[in-house]
């Protein structure tokens, strides 16, 4: 039905054209970000708030050609007359009998994941949806017996605004003792190749400086390292002060 492009495509200018072509030719573009070893693959709509006055749609932890045709799907509902319910279960999106639910995306999680979206509304305001999908055992996310292997695959987009970490509340990470008892501000955050994070402060530290506490606590104090959720592995994150913008590098291996 339509192009589907990448997101990381190096010419935001020329996409931005060919997302109005492809919108005023089929309706909706439909934008795709591949997966990472740490963050979940998702892909969205744009259009069809401009083409039809409805939300966009996102969706996480499926493959692009999936996603793809299921975006495409919808849309074509749309252009039918239906207009999505919330918190309503429809079992026809997926072609089989697997459930799927929307949920409304929250302004604050817009600029996560709606990037070119917002630069094609130039005045950055639309609504969009968030399509959930259940496991092998058709159950949701917040279903007991949800399969724990893909918790992480597709965060809920209509909360959990104030942590929005793919890890439990209560992981382990390194901080400082200069954050605990002389509240110092968190400058450096690490997210390790094997997964661990430490949140710094401003060095040189020594080893008795480290302590570890639970992730959560750290981010309930200081929200703005909320803006680090999506990390890689292997990079660190520096700024000089809170409310700074942080400068993304690359962590160097160990043995170099």
């Amino acid at each position: 039905m339509q192009h589907t492009e990448d997101h990381q495509c190096p010419d935001r200018n020329e996409l931005l054209k060919r997302t109005k072509i492809n919108i005023e030719k089929f309706g909706l573009q439909v934008m795709s970000i591949d997966h990472t070893d740490y963050s979940p693959p998702f892909s969205y709509s744009i259009g069809l708030y401009e083409s039809y006055g409805h939300p966009e749609i996102i969706c996480f932890g499926l493959s692009v050609k999936l996603c793809h045709t299921i975006l495409n799907h919808i849309a074509e509902m749309i252009q039918s007359g239906e207009v999505i319910q919330l918190e309503h279960e429809y079992s026809e999106i997926f072609f089989k009998a697997s459930r799927c639910q929307f949920l409304k995306v929250d302004a604050e999680n817009m600029n996560d994941y709606f990037g070119i979206a917002q630069s094609y509304y130039t005045n950055g305001e639309f609504p969009a949806l968030q399509l959930i999908w259940t496991d092998r055992n058709d159950k949701f996310p917040w279903e007991a017996g949800f399969q724990a292997e893909f918790l992480y695959d597709q965060p809920l987009l209509d909360r959990n605004m104030n942590f929005k970490f793919r890890e439990p509340t209560n992981l382990g990470i390194f901080t400082t003792r200069q954050w605990i008892e002389s509240q110092q501000p968190i400058l450096t955050v690490l997210h390790e190749k094997n997964g661990d994070w430490q949140f710094l402060t401003e060095e040189p530290l020594v080893d008795d400086d480290y302590k570890l506490i639970g992730l959560k606590h750290l981010i309930d104090r200081d929200p703005t390292l909320n803006e680090m959720f999506d990390l890689q592995y292997g990079q660190a994150a520096d700024r000089k002060f809170i409310g700074d913008e942080w400068v993304i590098t690359e962590l160097e291996d160990e043995d170099e």
